[in-house]
């Protein structure tokens, strides 16, 4: 079933809500208007092979659960459902009478304080991720093995590059073989050593991901001996990779809105980050979930890069203390009991299906 089929059958919409930051009371000027909701498989589907957990618009920014998977990701206390369950009323678009039955109370547990501060987590890590991307950009030309070679000298090292110009040698024109019980520590020889043939080169070519052997003639002598930092050359692609990646996928609108605060961290990221630690902290005290915030003015100011990001990250922590103390403390039990989810979701669907 698609999207626009699901439109098409309203019967079988059991939750249909405007969700984010609109349900969060922090939407701004230019705000997208998200939709969630909650369905239920026709049963026919249900019985055969073609089973849906989740269907969604192309933009993804309307997206509706089916019921049995609804339930299993509450009684697994996910963010996301407890949300949209505790939707506010005024951002129902309709609720069907069964709904009635499942209350975000007798799901809540010390689970939370995993979930949602894992969530947060996760928002911190994008964050961090563009502060590191923003004030420690990767040049556009990719580093090459030999950037990360270095030539045993003096007591030390040198780079490999800054060795062969001081010998007026060139890559192309070196050997390189193994020294044995050395990981990834070669020993090298220069091409005006050979009376015939020639080196292979130290690499194949610009593209290369690794150094290449060469055979040498015994009783020659070695000239120098390198080591290829062959960890940190994979780390390096690594994170080459995704910086190319982030380039050609970031949403440019909002990367742009980083640059002019001048914080160099995604200020949306770090404003979800206190808003899950904050809710998480008011289900310890409170046992409920509380959408809407009235701790608008605090998150917006986040939003606005109105705080340094060594500020922020000592404010994480402290909350994430506050909330830790605020768990220990909590009557709530340690998880969700899976038989009260199970037996709501067979009395759903026996509703639905028999009617």
């Amino acid at each position: 079933m698609t999207y626009e089929q699901l439109k098409q059958q309203k019967e079988l919409i059991l939750l249909d809500c405007i969700s984010g930051s609109t349900a969060y009371n922090l939407n701004v000027a230019g705000s997208d208007v998200d939709k969630k909701g909650i369905f239920i498989m026709p049963q026919k589907q249900l019985y055969g092979f073609e089973r849906q957990d989740q269907i969604a618009n192309a933009s993804n920014d309307e997206v509706y659960f089916e019921i049995g998977r609804f339930l299993e990701l509450l009684a697994k206390n996910n963010p996301n459902i407890l949300e949209l369950l505790s939707t506010p009323k005024e951002h129902v678009l309709f609720r069907h009478p069964l709904m009635d039955l499942i209350k975000p109370e007798d799901f809540l547990s010390k689970l939370c304080l995993d979930t949602f501060a894992g969530y947060a987590q996760t928002q911190i890590k994008k964050a961090r991720g563009l502060n590191k991307k923003i004030n420690k950009p990767l040049d556009t030309e990719r580093k090459s093995v030999l950037d990360f070679c270095f030539v045993i000298h003096n007591n030390g090292s040198i780079p490999l590059k800054e060795w062969l110009i001081e010998h007026s040698f060139t890559q192309e024109e070196c050997g390189l073989v193994n020294l044995d019980h050395f990981r990834n520590v070669y020993l090298l020889y220069h091409q005006k050593q050979l009376t015939e043939g020639r080196f292979k080169g130290i690499i194949s070519g610009a593209d290369a991901d690794d150094v290449q052997l060469s055979s040498v003639p015994k009783g020659v002598e070695n000239v120098a001996v390198i080591n290829f930092n062959k960890d940190s050359y994979s780390i390096y692609c690594r994170e080459y990779k995704e910086y190319q990646e982030w380039e050609t996928k970031r949403n440019e609108q909002r990367y742009q809105s980083t640059l002019s605060h001048g914080k160099s961290y995604d200020a949306k990221n770090m404003m979800h980050t206190f808003r899950l630690l904050n809710m998480a902290e008011e289900i310890a005290l409170y046992q409920k979930v509380i959408v809407k915030r009235d701790d608008r003015d605090f998150l917006l100011k986040i939003r606005n890069g109105e705080f340094e990001f060594d500020a922020l990250m000592r404010m994480v922590e402290e909350k994430m203390e506050e909330v830790r103390g605020a768990y220990e403390k909590s009557a709530l039990p340690d998880k969700p009991n899976i038989q009260i989810a199970e037996g709501l979701l067979v009395q759903i669907r026996r509703s639905i299906y028999s009617s």
